[in-house]
């Protein structure tokens, strides 16, 4: 069966906050100029949101230029950021310390990304956005010339050793002027364009952390909605970048998480279990206590700031969102950045619109270093590297940057790619975390559970090794398997039976698509590719 093509102006990978501002920014600009322009999104989750999870605190400066009516039209931004905290916690305690200005909320709201990018999809089929959710983009389709032309979504009915099934419908593809990639942390399809057009060259390896989240419902008498809390220290050590995040919603919600930097060294850490060993601290474990655990999710984002932001143009296409990678560290926000980088990106098409495929508009990466993405970056680029000598440096660092050199220091730190920094297992402590009590803390499967998760199970595994010897000759030899402990899914798994070598078994359809293991696996031998479309988790209201 031969695939069937699609002509559009415009194909964008993703309808998150990036790609769905890319299309209705476009749409607009077209509207405005009288242009007939055709543009379409598609979307590896079920719907759009399905596969979206941030804290999530909105700034909302993008939008306000994006909708300046948004309230009219009905985004959902229902609870303003009210109060904010920023704790040290040791074991038993909890020490207030002066708010970081990057991290003063007043005018921010706390909603679910999730459901704002339900919202934006709707405004996008209104301008006659065409969107595509349920189809994976699985290839990057290129001409003659070797320019970007396109992408194909993944063939449906494929099984398990690749044969066809009687189900079996072959892939589409998707012809455009310009692609548009806004796959979110660590794109699998942008990964590819890295290393075919070069793009990393002359900047750092970005760095990652793992952002692990719970929505709860919790006793009324104990919610305030608009508070916000963050935490640094306990249950991570002095040497270990993260922290947590506490914010309270309307009708009796809160959402808690905890985010650890995939430079941590200690092979034994898992940051699902220093997520739930979290909420057992005095301080924290009574407002979960009669409560109940809603949902769950995980998802790597990008922390490398300025110094990692890739070349963003190619010929026939561009990066935008945090693919490419705008996440503002210190603020802690990193959806206005990419909606920004977004519209500018489709203001450089809409007055730069080649007749002919395979064009690069290097007009979107010139006019973004003139916006306001660029500068807000720019002053907090020595932040998060200080951390990497460790918190009390980092802090020391952070407070020079800040209130001395106010952005302006006449150097810059530099990154090191994380799936470099894992020390050896026989080096390290082994850490030994508390069983879960199915109350406050809990396992990883039952977590995964309320995640929605699921994948057709008849399918090839799109968690893919380069060299099936590594996980046991390498990994567990030399690290104890770090992927058992660093996946927040319990996809990985050494099985251990009497008499037989050890084996790695990959759970490929307990999947939550948060890339952890393709960043921080220490010979970058796992390759995450997209499974079918529709397959993954399906959040709410996350």
């Amino acid at each position: 069966m031969e695939r069937e093509a699609m002509e559009f102006d415009v194909v964008i990978v993703g309808a998150g906050p990036s790609g769905l501002s890319a299309a209705i920014r476009l749409a607009q600009l077209a509207e405005e100029k009288d242009q007939e322009l055709t543009i379409c999104v598609v979307e590896k989750g079920s719907e759009v949101g399905a596969h979206i999870l941030s804290g999530a605190v909105l700034e909302p400066r993008a939008l306000n230029e994006l909708f300046p009516d948004w309230k009219e039209r009905g985004a959902p931004l229902d609870t303003p950021a009210s109060e904010d905290r920023f704790c040290y916690l040791t074991e038993t305690k909890s020490i207030g310390m002066p708010n970081p200005p990057q991290m003063h909320n007043d005018g921010n709201y706390i909603i679910s990304l999730g459901n704002f990018c339900r919202w934006l999809g709707e405004q996008a089929e209104a301008l006659g956005i065409e969107i595509f959710p349920g189809f994976a983009a699985a290839e990057v389709l290129y001409d003659e010339q070797g320019a970007v032309k396109g992408i194909a979504t993944g063939d449906m009915g494929i099984g398990k050793s690749g044969e066809k099934t009687d189900n079996y419908e072959p892939g589409i593809e998707l012809h455009a002027k310009q692609t548009l990639f806004s796959e979110g942390c660590r794109g699998s399809l942008t990964k590819e364009l890295m290393e075919k057009f070069n793009l990393r060259e002359g900047v750092d390896p970005q760095t990652y952390g793992i952002g692990i989240k719970e929505l709860w419902e919790i006793d009324p008498a104990k919610v305030k909605p608009g508070s916000i809390m963050h935490t640094i220290g306990w249950p991570l050590d002095s040497q270990t970048y993260g922290g947590s995040f506490l914010y309270h919603l309307s009708e009796n919600q809160v959402v808690v998480g905890f985010v650890v930097g995939l430079d941590y060294k200690n092979p034994h850490l898992s940051p699902f279990e220093e997520f739930q060993r979290f909420k057992t601290h005095p301080s924290i474990k009574p407002l979960f206590e009669g409560g109940r655990r809603i949902s769950y999710g995980a998802r790597a984002l990008s922390e490398g700031g300025l110094q990692s932001i890739p070349k963003l143009t190619f010929p026939g296409g561009m990066l935008i969102g945090d693919t490419a990678g705008f996440l503002n560290v210190p603020k802690i926000k990193g959806t206005h950045t990419a909606m920004k980088s977004a519209m500018v990106a489709a203001e450089a098409i809409s007055n730069n619109l080649p007749e002919e495929y395979g064009r690069e508009i290097t007009a979107y990466s010139e006019q973004l270093k003139q916006s306001w993405v660029w500068e807000e970056l720019d002053r907090v680029r020595n932040i998060r590297p200080g951390f990497t000598k460790g918190l009390w440096f980092g802090l020391f660092n952070a407070a020079l940057e800040t209130y001395i050199f106010r952005g302006k220091a006449p150097w810059t730190m530099h990154h090191h790619a994380d799936h470099e920094q894992l020390g050896k297992a026989s080096d390290y402590a082994k850490i030994d975390y508390p069983k879960p009590d199915g109350k406050i803390t809990f396992d990883r499967l039952s977590s995964v559970f309320i995640s929605n998760t699921n994948h057709e199970e008849d399918q090839p595994v799109h968690l893919r090794l380069k060299d099936a010897t590594v996980p046991i000759t390498v990994n567990l030899a030399e690290y104890d398997a770090p992927e058992q402990r660093y996946c927040p899914a319990g996809v990985y798994e050494i099985l251990r039976e009497e008499g037989q070598a050890p084996q790695l078994q990959i759970n490929a359809q307990n999947c939550v698509h948060c890339k952890t293991c393709d960043i921080k696996d220490p010979t970058q031998n796992i390759n995450w590719t997209v499974p079918e479309g529709g397959g993954g988790p399906n959040y709410p209201n996350m």
